[in-house]
């Protein structure tokens, strides 16, 4: 073995090495501030943790859940709602070098104990009504053996936080994880298939945060309104203040626009994530009362495919200068290209809207994306051979220090999604695009949803681009009935809510009339009205077509 690539898998990596080192700097700078109530003329409140104290609580947190039995690589499943307490939490499992557990509320509660069961924790961090859910699946939760409750317990079994908690203050130190030490067990939403944990190892962490840090510019002067729980982890790390939001972040699409703005100008906020639900929820409330947002600099929208015209209306409440920034990525590689609204807006709106795909960008820094050809099967190891031709659809694969190697305890999965190119591997992300001239990737939906006929295939993200110009469709969903090599396409349309009532019969023709026109979608010829598509709790934008597809199915055949 190479000495250097010996040495390297021996440095120790864990993400509160640079909470330390921030804390060394700014000791006494917001790390965290929440929301904590109102007073009595609707004035909101605040309360905060410095990076000193954030770094000691965690430490009173690291020692008694140790004692408590959570030591380093104990599986630990957490949820709690976004607040102080729920940093001081992550940070304590990641000093002790435990293995936090995260799973999206929003796939089912059925769905979600069955991954927790898959990811065979041996401890369980949660609020009272987390709890609940171990008495109705019990059998689920045999492995756990730890039991911790954020806030009032109301069950005997476990401590309370409070409980665990060890005071008076003394140092705890962090676990020496090395890059390859498992750090945390992060599941996808499922949304094409079975969830899947991704299994996160300390290198990824750290590799992601020299990532983003890069690749946006970021200061310790940043402020960020982390409107996704998960993303805010990487703030504090950064030296970078996380407000936490006065919103639901599992319903993101109902979220009140005047806090969200409210916050944003409260805290000086730079820069924000937002889900495209959102973004689209908040830009339209701010465009139509010509709010403009001085002190936010930089907005990142990612989890599912931003419209131009979304980023366009959000863009009128920014200053001159400020960017909103859509990378591309998924739970097992996040992120891995970029690009920013003045590109989109001023060059490739147009084509996007035409059906070329979704322009995503370029490579972030170093990694490495190329585009290979379409399979379903697994591929043991990489050759060039398997390369599409710029210009062609191919299947978008990623090579980088951020990626994921492993899913937890799945070799089926692993096959699937991992090519092994010597010591190396490259990830498949399932999704499907080009690369046009400029080295720019164009996204144009997920493998598993395109819809193959016995004439050719068709992709998602450019056939509904015909359809969503049209002014009465809020978003549009190509699904295939029928077996693969035979589907037949179907264009559902949820239209956008109307005061008056829309002649749908003649709405179908004018549909089917843009759809002949136009040499993508020509072979669709059944457009079906949908009142609401199922999509994801975490962005609200995430279509779940598998289910439409069956929705469809069984209007069609009625």
């Amino acid at each position: 073995m190479n000495p250097n690539i010996r040495e390297k898998e021996r440095r120790a990596v864990n993400i509160v090495f640079h909470l330390k080192r921030v804390t060394q700097i700014s000791p006494y700078k917001r790390a965290v501030v929440c929301p904590a109530g109102r007073d009595n003329t609707g004035r909101v409140k605040y309360s905060h943790l410095t990076f000193l104290q954030l770094d000691r609580e965690s430490d009173c947190l690291a020692h008694g859940m140790e004692e408590a039995g959570i030591t380093r690589g104990t599986r630990t499943i957490l949820m709690a709602k976004p607040g102080l307490e729920f940093f001081m939490i992550i940070f304590a499992l990641f000093k002790i070098g435990a293995v936090p557990v995260v799973v999206d509320p929003g796939m089912g509660i059925r769905r979600m104990v069955g991954c927790f069961k898959e990811g065979r924790p041996e401890a369980f961090i949660g609020i009272p009504q987390a709890h609940l859910i171990r008495t109705f699946y019990p059998a689920f939760f045999k492995t756990v053996r730890v039991w911790i409750t954020v806030g009032r317990r109301w069950f005997r079994r476990g401590f309370s936080l409070n409980q665990v908690r060890q005071v008076p203050w003394k140092p705890y130190t962090p676990a020496k994880t090395l890059e390859d030490d498992p750090a945390a067990i992060l599941f996808t939403t499922g949304s094409t298939g079975p969830a899947k944990g991704a299994l996160y190892t300390h290198g990824n962490f750290d590799a992601q945060l020299r990532h983003i840090k890069t690749h946006l510019g970021l200061s310790l002067e940043e402020i960020d309104l982390s409107t996704f729980p998960l993303f805010a982890l990487f703030w504090p790390p950064l030296g970078i203040t996380a407000v936490i939001p006065d919103m639901d972040p599992t319903k993101p699409a109902r979220a009140n626009p005047k806090k969200i703005i409210e916050a944003i100008q409260n805290q000086g906020v730079t820069s924000m994530f937002a889900s495209p639900a959102l973004l689209n929820r908040v830009g339209k409330y701010g465009k139509k009362r010509n709010i403009i947002l001085p002190p936010l600099k930089r907005v990142i929208s990612a989890g599912a495919p931003v419209s131009p015209s979304i980023i366009e209306t959000f863009a009128s409440m920014l200053i001159e200068g400020a960017r909103i920034h859509t990378p591309y990525g998924a739970t097992e590689a996040v992120p891995v290209l970029s690009i920013t609204s003045d590109e989109i807006l001023s060059e490739t709106r147009g084509f996007s809207e035409k059906g070329y795909g979704m322009c995503i960008g370029r490579p972030i820094n170093d990694l490495d994306i190329r585009l290979i050809k379409i399979s379903d099967d697994p591929i043991l190891k990489w050759s060039d051979d398997l390369l599409a031709q710029d210009g062609e659809m191919g299947e978008i694969t990623v090579k980088g220090d951020l990626v994921t190697r492993h899913y937890f305890e799945r070799p089926e999965a692993d096959a699937l999604a991992k090519i092994k190119d010597k010591d190396s591997f490259w990830h498949r992300m399932g999704d499907v695009g080009w690369k046009d001239s400029k080295g720019r990737i164009w996204f144009c939906g997920r493998k598993s949803h395109r819809v193959v006929t016995e004439k050719r295939t068709l992709f998602t993200i450019p056939c509904e681009a015909v359809f969503n110009n049209h002014p009465l469709v809020f978003r549009s969903a190509l699904v295939g009935t029928g077996p693969p090599g035979r589907q037949q396409p179907v264009i559902c349309i949820e239209l956008k809510k109307r005061r008056h009532k829309i002649n749908k019969k003649s709405l179908r023709n004018e549909l089917l009339g843009l759809a002949r026109e136009n040499e993508l979608t020509k072979d669709i010829s059944i457009v079906l009205f949908h009142k609401s598509f199922p999509v994801d709790i975490r962005h609200n934008s995430k279509i779940f077509r598998e289910k439409l597809a069956l929705w469809a199915e069984k209007k069609i055949n009625k």
